[in-house]
């Protein structure tokens, strides 16, 4: 009788682990992450206007349904996207030099600009964005604001060294940072030649303030 009810019990347990993966693989942590690759490379094959959750879809080698469970429709994907993008940052750099801070910030931006796919999804969202009120929120969290802090922590650590004056604007030193970058990669799609980072880097310095 024992052994009986000891197997009966293997028995329930055995079909309940082969259930638990049909109710688990719906948010598995694999398919999601297909799946936000699989945005990313649709949206710089085929843009915004034409990205379809049928595409992304097959992209990550998951069914349709599998990406309707997470989200709703293609913007609330995209959006979700770009705002883990956001959320993940880039950490302030922290050399001891402003001029070096800022050389390392304008190497990673630029590095990032440079990337195919950025400089593909980028312009296209941010046309987007001008049709989608909720995109562009979403873009100004994922462009701005994210890289505003990083900034922030710049300017301030330079403050305190005594490199900046205290009434510095941060969001001008973003700007400076990040514009002629953006202009350069984005807009006018030419190379960064050598030295350039350097005289721009100097250039924010001076601009700023620094002494």
């Amino acid at each position: 009788m024992a052994k009986d009810g000891t197997d009966s019990e293997r028995h329930t347990a055995a079909q309940a682990r082969r259930r638990a993966p049909a109710g688990a693989a719906v948010l598995r942590e694999d398919k999601t992450a297909a799946i936000r690759a699989a945005v990313f490379e649709e949206l710089a094959a085929v843009g915004f206007a034409r990205m379809s959750i049928e595409g992304i879809a097959r992209r990550a080698g998951v069914g349709k349904t599998a990406v309707y469970r997470r989200w709703r429709s293609k913007l609330h994907l995209v959006l979700d996207v770009v705002s883990a993008v956001a959320a993940a940052g880039l950490p302030a750099p922290d050399t001891g030099s402003l001029r070096a801070d800022v050389r390392m910030l304008l190497e990673v931006a630029a590095r990032a600009l440079r990337h195919p796919m950025a400089s593909q999804i980028i312009p296209d969202l941010l046309a987007e964005a001008a049709r989608s009120p909720e995109m562009a929120t979403a873009l100004k969290t994922a462009l701005h604001d994210s890289q505003e802090g990083v900034a922030a922590a710049v300017v301030a650590r330079a403050v305190e060294r005594g490199e900046l004056p205290e009434d510095v604007d941060t969001r001008l030193a973003l700007d400076l940072m990040t514009g002629p970058l953006y202009w350069r990669l984005l807009v006018v799609r030419d190379e960064v030649p050598g030295g350039y980072l350097d005289a721009l880097s100097e250039s924010v310095a001076v601009a700023l303030g620094a002494k």
